[in-house]
């Protein structure tokens, strides 16, 4: 991409964005936040996992890194408070979002951008991640949130899909990336002159956890020492 692009890497975060938001022409980068679902705060290499992270680690290494943060301990409140800025006590209990509620693309499209999503949605009560609304200009939505081999409910462009898994070699965490760098060589080819917002959504490590064969087994011995030792060796990393 030629234009400046600020990537958030989040863990279960919940952080105010973009509310009120009012960008000049010479102050639009392009977006992109990347979401793993109920990930553990320490089980980034670059916050001492023993899991091998390398692309997130020189992202933290070369951008912002958040020291503190409030995490919610549930996936679905992380997200609405992610994407709107506000406390999840202020949706939890209500039938439908607050006249006052908007998530990020309602900011952002006003100020020129397109926006896309890939990945798990789950943001309630009310939100929809919807093309036919105009919230989103492509969606990529794993509402199967229990199958990471053989999915049976996305959504694409808010249609009905099934994934072709007749080859056993399908995995959505990969589905989801190539989903999203497809709406972005297309926003790169038909709408480069536009900035661009890009939420994705992962579904892991959120339960079941489905890992790759060959991820299993890259780690197939190291927590047979127990999770004190390995909480012990994270924090002195």
């Amino acid at each position: 991409m030629n234009l400046k692009t600020i990537i958030l890497t989040l863990a279960g975060v919940a952080i105010s964005a973009c509310c009120g938001l009012s960008l000049s022409a010479q102050e639009k980068p392009n977006i992109i936040f990347i979401m793993a679902d109920d990930l553990g705060y320490s089980d980034l290499g670059c916050y001492g996992g023993e899991i091998q992270t390398p692309v997130l680690d020189s992202l933290a290494q070369e951008g912002l890194r958040y020291s503190q943060f409030y995490n919610t301990g549930r996936c679905w409140i992380s997200r609405t408070a992610l994407m709107t800025g506000f406390y999840p006590q202020q949706h939890a209990s209500r039938p439908g979002p607050p006249s006052y509620t908007r998530i990020i693309p309602h900011y952002l499209k006003p100020n020129g951008y397109r926006a896309y999503h890939s990945g798990k949605w789950h943001i309630r009560p009310g939100f929809k991640s919807s093309v036919g609304e105009g919230l989103f200009d492509r969606s990529y939505d794993t509402a199967d949130q229990d199958r990471f081999h053989t999915p049976k409910n996305a959504k694409l462009d808010d249609k009905i899909f099934v994934p072709d898994t007749s080859d056993g070699n399908y995995y959505e965490t990969i589905s989801q990336v190539d989903y999203a760098l497809d709406f972005l060589n297309e926003h790169e080819e038909a709408h480069s002159d536009k900035p661009f917002f890009l939420y994705l959504a992962f579904i892991a490590p959120h339960f079941p956890l489905h890992a790759l064969p060959e991820d299993i087994a890259k780690y197939k011995d190291t927590y047979t020492v127990g999770w004190d030792k390995i909480r012990e060796a994270r924090w002195e990393r």
